[in-house]
């Protein structure tokens, strides 16, 4: 969407927008340069990806109990990748609403609509992990899980445009024009496909109540009776919450690196996310040995530690790098556990609605702090902010009293 962006509505001759000035403004995002011009529409393009989950992640959840996970899966894949292959209708020449093109308006539909389907996809395919996995073996799946996603996150976003290009360059070798809007759905299908050679042996569901609220009100019971569920979900929220606040804090992190600056603070996200791996293989090869209670213990002190000694850098990208590495393999102690909880202590029959919910309440914990730590940086700088964090994540460090035996 980004590449989009910049290819058809952000180009180097695109006028200025009084709208999208007075926007910028607001929200105290600079609009001089091309790269600020696309990060301000770029942000439209990440409220339309997480709107869906925060107004029906819990309903999508409360659905995908009623139905086939795997059915689920094959087909949200399947649909998705039928819906971005319109991605070329919207880049044809037409009317301009509020001073864009059409075609960005469009794609905003189409974001909408791919993220609807993804609430789907997802507690079906965190639900299926159980059921094709033994018990005793969910700790190492999911930390596999873990670094594999994370690993495809970092992959992508490093060789997303490249990829794209060499689509493009390719098909139009062959007299093709358009080949880069062939790589998402191909990987869509592709992911269908996959997954429907997956043997997975699901319990037929009981005659469920056609009432969603009431199912949901049973999942909020389960959040409220169940202390290992609630725990797990808190835990997820807190890291989700303070990751969110980073992506914020990473652009004026790399600000204050020389040879860095702001427009390269993914290198410092990209350090995180292998930081993540490495805690996710760590995980699934010792993980069994050690409680649980205690490795969420410790990956809440990493990460308190990170934070409180990343303002501290003075502009030294290794050491900045180092950090943030550190802080990816705290986050990876936190929500592999935690996920893993989630899968065994919650019903197979009550399973989309939990992480339905759990992934409602994550993406409004990635959505509020983006605002309230721009906010905050804006007014008092990074650093306040930064121990703002840490002193958070030590807190609920503390309160895992990891000094208790178990």
């Amino acid at each position: 969407m980004v590449y989009l962006i910049a290819q058809y509505w952000v180009t180097p001759t695109t006028q200025s927008n009084e709208l999208l000035s007075d926007v910028a403004s607001v929200m105290k995002i600079g609009f001089e340069t091309r790269a600020q011009k696309i990060t301000l529409l770029a942000t439209g393009i990440y409220l339309a990806n997480t709107l869906p989950a925060i107004l029906i992640g819990t309903i999508a959840g409360v659905l995908t109990d009623r139905w086939s996970k795997k059915n689920i899966m094959i087909a949200s894949n399947a649909m998705r990748g039928l819906l971005v292959l319109l991605a070329p209708i919207c880049i044809i020449e037409g009317p301009k609403l509020l001073g864009i093109g059409w075609g960005y308006w469009a794609i905003i539909l189409m974001t909408l609509c791919e993220s609807t389907l993804t609430q789907f996809f997802a507690p079906a395919e965190q639900a299926a992990i159980p059921l094709i996995v033994p018990k005793s073996s969910l700790l190492s799946a999911n930390s596999l899980y873990q670094a594999t996603s994370m690993g495809a996150t970092i992959v992508g976003f490093a060789l997303g445009e490249p990829i794209l290009r060499i689509f493009k360059n390719t098909f139009l070798y062959l007299g093709i024009n358009g080949g880069e809007f062939l790589l998402l759905p191909s990987c869509y299908i592709f992911a269908a496909v996959i997954i429907s050679t997956i043997s997975i042996q699901e319990n037929p569901n009981p005659k469920r109540n056609p009432d969603i609220l009431e199912e949901i009100e049973e999942g909020l019971k389960i959040l409220k009776e169940n202390r290992k569920i609630r725990s797990a979900i808190i835990h997820l929220v807190l890291l989700y919450s303070i990751l969110a606040g980073l992506y914020v804090l990473a652009i004026s992190i790399a600000s204050s690196i020389k040879g860095l600056g702001p427009t390269k603070f993914g290198i410092l996200l990209a350090m995180s996310g292998i930081g993540m791996v490495i805690g996710s293989f760590s995980i699934a090869q010792i993980g069994h040995i050690y409680n649980r209670k205690k490795i969420t213990s410790t990956g809440l002190f990493a990460i308190a530690f990170s934070l409180f000694v990343l303002g501290q850098a003075e502009g030294s990208i290794v050491f900045t790098l180092v950090i943030c590495a550190v802080l990816g393999i705290g986050s990876a102690l936190i929500a592999i556990p935690a996920q893993t909880t989630l899968q065994e202590e919650t019903p197979e029959t009550q399973r989309g609605k939990v992480f339905g919910l759990q992934n409602n309440l994550i993406n409004i914990a990635l959505s509020l702090p983006l605002v309230l730590a721009g906010a905050l940086v804006s007014q008092y700088g990074y650093l306040p902010v930064l121990w703002l964090l840490a002193t958070i994540v030590l807190i609920a460090a503390f309160s895992e009293r990891p000094w208790r035996h178990c």
